[in-house]
């Protein structure tokens, strides 16, 4: 008698970036390899391809460029995209972010793709940006979204309820399509808690260097606390990103570190060495999905200082494991800054309450399940 072999589920992610695919999503596909899935990844391929390669994961390089929307431009990309859907045929797309979101959409339902799982960290430039670029953009891109977040067996995650109610509020999607999962988690094993070094504090700000990150009332915060002599270091932890319209330019950040504003320590992924060598963690972000760094702050025991903004809020209770202050108000950062700073004991106990939340609300386990629970709802109903 011939057994027959069961077909394997083929799940295929499509984002823009390898280092963001390694950074936030490889450990997920892992799990999904673990749990029975065949597993492809379309992304653009630069420094980590060969990390992607040794989890048994097939790479297709997609050079999408992720700034611009250049009708022809695009419209090459969606064609190329279509292909690779068509040719691959995946049971399952899970797309993450906008621009990947919408071509991804758009070659899935042509392609015929059974499943599709979208996820938004965040609105992005043309929804977030007040600049006259993203508010002539936005009505084009809110058509492009309706019709991105309305497949018939389609699924949104999305990282905290303030997104979700707005993108309800706007028509955007249905509400039963959404699934709300707290960001891609943390391990904590893999942070330790170590008492900084000796010496003055060291507050950082690690994240792509974009004024939408709040870099610009970081810098005019440092530059009060310094005017007033209090005992601190500050570090600007990331780079530029040139497809972002709101990046920052190297030569601001260089200035800063000539003035002695702050320390430009640029890109890194040692992320949990830089966490230990910090007292505070500090993101000012306009706004956020839920943002990893945050949740690698609370697991390092680290005290944090973040805005009032959806994603933020998420991770820090205010006086709890860190402070929250108001969105774009350096003269308030400061004030949250220099209260940690001067206080020892505080910075201690909100990093101990930190890593509590990383260990029981935060952790990578819990919202790899809840991932793999949507592609076993989405694989039922193929």
């Amino acid at each position: 008698m011939v057994i027959a072999h069961q077909k394997k589920t083929h799940l295929l992610y499509f984002v823009s970036e390898d280092w963001y695919f390694v950074s936030h999503r490889l450990s997920l596909a892992r799990a999904a390899l673990e749990a029975g899935y065949e597993v492809t990844v379309v992304t653009r391929v630069k420094d980590h391809g060969d990390e992607i390669r040794r989890a048994g994961i097939r790479l297709i390089d997609f050079p999408l460029k992720r700034a611009g929307l250049n009708p022809l431009l695009e419209m090459s990309f969606l064609l190329r995209l279509w292909r690779i859907y068509r040719r691959v045929r995946p049971d399952i797309v899970h797309q993450v972010a906008m621009k990947p979101v919408i071509l991804g959409t758009v070659a899935a339902k042509l392609a015929g793709v059974p499943g599709i799982v979208n996820a938004l960290g965040g609105l992005g430039f043309v929804f977030s940006s007040s600049s006259l670029k993203a508010r002539l953009l936005r009505p084009l891109m809110s058509v492009l979204l309706r019709f991105s977040l309305n497949s018939r067996h389609g699924v949104l995650i999305l990282q905290n309820a303030d997104d979700s109610e707005l993108l309800v509020k706007r028509g955007f999607v249905r509400r039963s399509a959404i699934r709300l999962v707290r960001g891609v988690g943390v391990d904590p094993s893999a942070y330790r808690v170590d008492v900084p070094a000796a010496g003055p504090c060291l507050v950082i700000l690690p994240a792509r260097m974009l004024r939408d990150k709040g870099v610009y009332e970081f810098v005019d915060a440092a530059r009060q606390l310094r005017d007033e002599g209090v005992p601190a270091r500050f570090a600007l932890v990331g780079e530029p990103d040139a497809e972002n319209p709101a990046s920052l330019k190297e030569s601001e950040l260089n200035a800063w570190a000539k003035e002695g504003l702050i320390e430009y320590w640029g890109w890194r992924d040692d992320m949990a060495e830089v966490m230990a060598q910090s007292h505070i963690v500090c993101l000012p972000s306009y706004r956020e999905g839920l943002p990893k760094v945050l949740l690698e702050a609370a697991a390092s025991g680290r005290a944090i200082v973040t805005t009032d903004v959806p994603g933020c809020r998420e991770v820090v209770r205010n006086g709890f494991n860190g402070l929250l202050v108001p969105v774009k108000n350096a003269e308030a950062l400061a004030q949250a800054m220099r209260t940690l700073v001067l206080d020892a004991d505080k910075r201690r106990q909100f990093g101990s309450n930190g890593r509590y939340l990383a260990e029981t609300a935060f952790s990578a386990r819990q919202s790899t399940e809840a991932t793999l629970a949507i592609y076993r709802e989405l694989s039922s109903i193929k």
